[in-house]
């Protein structure tokens, strides 16, 4: 999903991203095809860009463009036909432009600019998420408020004055869902999931616009406390429609079927993967990853009273008992209920401690901060890792953890804690900070195409943060311990398990038994992690395999460029360089770090 927008000031950098050629006077007439050609393309994206911009205020604030602050996103039925107008008209202004004679960055953007195009307009048309998802709304009030009061890019009263005039139109965005939204073809798990999210956006203004009213001058006070007072009375008859009316009719599958979902799985990874060959290559290495942690097992378990039996040809049960009865070591290591985000922290600084001493990678100069995760953004995701948009330079990445529930019993406690132990903390801060999201945003962050930074791959990013895991790992991460081996491929076994999941659950129709089996027996997860992925599967398609098959490209890109560079490849430089093409799918930056075609 496109999350970011930039400002008209900076697309002038399009233009600048060409390739060199010798000056013949053959080569010179081809340059001069090219540049024409990139200042085409150039033209194109900043319409492009701009129009993005104009469609989605709350896009455009997350990434950096401010004009459009006070504004919301037009998310009824006349909205959305707009933006699918403005989709096919980009679409055919791009096919007018002969890519061929693009310089090596703008072929790149230019097919990463026709996917997004082509997908924006089958989600409307086929996919029609906004008929029948109240994610799609709830999400966007949301972020409507966040986007402008976590970070500190302009002065609070100007933010406030923003935030009031959206908060003045959220009521909006809620009667566009009642409109538009067919409880016929809602599933229940969405329902009910935005039913309980949806008190939550008063929690944002409680805590970060009540508290700052006083910044205001009277009259601008007078309107706030008004626009809020018409927020609780808006959201209050979204909370009554919701258990009244979507809850109790929502009868729509959850599961999109094989055609959807395959049509989504090519415009979301923008790979070469088919799902035949991410369900082959995944199932291929869950299988070879248990039978890495079993070996382990047999390391760590040795000469240990009551240790299972572990012959050299395991039986299926067997296997499982040993790693099981290993896992257990690394889960009696585990922190406090109410330490979970001040041990992420303390594992961010050591994750960062020695890619450092390691020299393994360049270090972000920007800031960071451990935050708890808002509370309408939970119940998808653990963690995840928020950088600023492109244009608010020098502002502070947000590494959000969710706390563990207050109203959760110790059993439920004690099995998140036995899933977050000290060791998968570790890889949390890991994937979510240094040296994965955090440092990967920050180095993508510097190419200056402005359409790459809006289409930021979430293949690259995901694939990248996983990619991370098992590299510090092999550098020897917490001196090689073998628990931390075993912890970091149950880590990637949630990866792999991430893509049979989705395919299984939105194309072969599996049950939650058979996801469950998948998820506890199959990669140990815990019964709580386990619970709340099967919930993510239903919610979401097409994400989740991101972060296995990112992995496998960068995987296979590294593994290509070590074998081209022999003795003179160095990691370091590596790292640096595939950083450096600002996040496209990992099969760009392939075809651009060893000077393949653009394909």
């Amino acid at each position: 999903m496109r999350k970011h927008l930039l400002a008209a000031a900076l697309l002038a950098s399009l233009a600048g991203c060409t390739s060199e050629a010798p000056t013949t006077p053959s080569a010179t007439t081809e340059q001069a095809g090219q540049s024409q050609a990139d200042a085409q393309f150039a033209e194109l994206s900043k319409k492009a860009l701009d129009t993005w911009m104009q469609l989605s205020p709350v896009s455009a604030t997350q990434i950096g463009d401010h004009r459009f602050d006070a504004e919301l996103d037009d998310v009824s039925a006349a909205g959305q036909q707009k933006n699918l107008e403005a989709s096919k008209a980009l679409l055919a202004d791009l096919e007018k432009i002969d890519v061929s004679k693009l310089g090596r960055e703008n072929q790149v953007d230019a097919a990463i600019l026709r996917n997004q195009l082509q997908s924006d307009i089958w989600s409307n048309e086929t996919l029609q998420s906004w008929q029948w998802d109240p994610q799609v709304y709830s999400g966007l009030a949301g972020s409507a408020i966040y986007g402008l009061m976590a970070r500190e890019f302009a002065p609070l009263p100007e933010r406030l004055t923003s935030a009031t005039a959206r908060i003045e139109k959220i009521p909006q965005i809620f009667a566009a869902a009642r409109a538009n939204l067919d409880p016929a073809r809602v599933p229940k798990i969405h329902a009910e999931t935005v039913g309980k999210q949806n008190k939550g956006i008063l929690s944002l203004v409680d805590t970060f616009i009540t508290p700052n009213i006083g910044q205001l001058d009277a009259e601008g006070q007078k309107r706030l406390n008004a626009a809020i007072d018409g927020l609780k009375a808006a959201v209050a008859e979204q909370q009554t429609w919701l258990d009244t009316t979507l809850v109790p009719n929502a009868k729509g599958e959850f599961r999109i079927g094989a055609e959807r979902y395959d049509q989504k799985l090519k415009f979301s990874l923008n790979s070469s993967l088919s799902r035949a060959e991410i369900g082959e290559r995944s199932r291929a290495e869950l299988a070879r990853v248990r039978k890495d942690m079993y070996g382990i097992a047999q390391v760590v378990l040795k000469d240990k009273p009551g240790a299972p039996e572990m012959p050299a040809e395991p039986t299926d049960a067997q296997q499982q008992a040993a790693i099981e009865a290993a896992l257990e070591l690394a889960y009696a290591d585990k922190p406090a209920r109410d330490k979970v985000v001040e041990d992420a922290k303390a594992a961010l600084d050591h994750s960062t401690a020695f890619v450092r001493e390691h020299d393994l990678m360049t270090l972000p100069d920007a800031p960071v901060d451990i935050i708890l995760m808002p509370e309408f953004q939970r119940g998808v995701a653990v963690a995840y890792c928020d950088s600023p948009g492109p244009l608010d330079k020098n502002l502070k990445t947000f590494y959000a953890v969710s706390p563990i529930p207050e109203d959760w019993n110790d059993k439920q406690v004690d099995s998140f804690l036995r899933e977050y132990n000290s060791r998968m903390i570790h890889l949390l801060s890991i994937h979510e900070g240094t040296p994965g999201h955090y440092l990967e945003g920050w180095h993508s962050g510097k190419f200056p195409s402005t359409m790459r930074a809006v289409l930021r791959s979430g293949l690259f990013a995901e694939g990248w943060a996983v990619y991370t895991e098992r590299m510090m790992q092999e550098q020897g991460y917490l001196d090689n311990d073998p628990l931390f081996h075993l912890v970091q491929l149950k880590f990637y076994l949630r990866t792999i398990a991430n893509a049979i999941l989705d395919q299984g659950v939105h194309v072969d129709n599996w049950s939650r038994e058979q996801a469950m089996h998948l998820m506890t027996h199959d990669a140990f997860q815990q019964e709580s992690e386990a619970a709340g992925k099967w919930i993510r599967a239903q919610l979401t398609s097409a994400q989740l395999p991101t972060y296995f098959v990112g992995a496998q490209e960068h995987f296979d890109t590294r593994k290509a460029v070590e074998e081209k560079q022999g003795a003179n490849f160095n990691l370091k430089a590596y790292h640096d360089q595939i950083l450096s093409y600002g996040a496209p799918p990992v099969r760009f930056a392939r075809q651009l770090m060893l000077d393949q075609p653009i394909e």
